[in-house]
């Protein structure tokens, strides 16, 4: 479970934004995970849970997930497509010259203090 290194790092950059900004306390996390990131958002605010009350910083703070869906961009046909739905192939024109164009975030949007 990588998820708790991610928290780790989280936790690092949250306080490191909060000594920065004279913030005393945090009361939520907001974070973009992409669909296909590999992290699981349950076992992440899980390990948020178990790792955020040890700081007083974060004591009782909330993590909050946004998913980012998957989108993938075919270089043959210049459309955009679900990448879970269609995986690697281009369901407008067959093309497997696809790439991922979003949906592997794993990132802080907002810090509510």
């Amino acid at each position: 479970m990588h998820e708790l290194g991610i928290v780790f790092y989280i936790i690092r950059d949250v306080k490191e934004a909060a000594r920065e900004h004279d913030v005393e306390h945090v009361s939520a996390v907001v974070m973009n995970i992409g669909e296909v990131s590999m992290v699981v958002p349950e076992y992440l605010t899980d390990c948020w849970r178990w790792a955020a009350d040890k700081e007083e910083l974060l004591k009782d703070c909330e993590l909050r997930v946004n998913t980012i869906p998957a989108v993938s961009f075919c270089d043959g046909c210049q459309q955009e497509f679900e990448t879970v739905r269609y995986g690697k192939t281009c369901p407008h024109c067959g093309s497997p010259d696809t790439w991922l164009l979003r949906g592997n975030e794993v990132e802080i949007k907002e810090i509510i203090v």
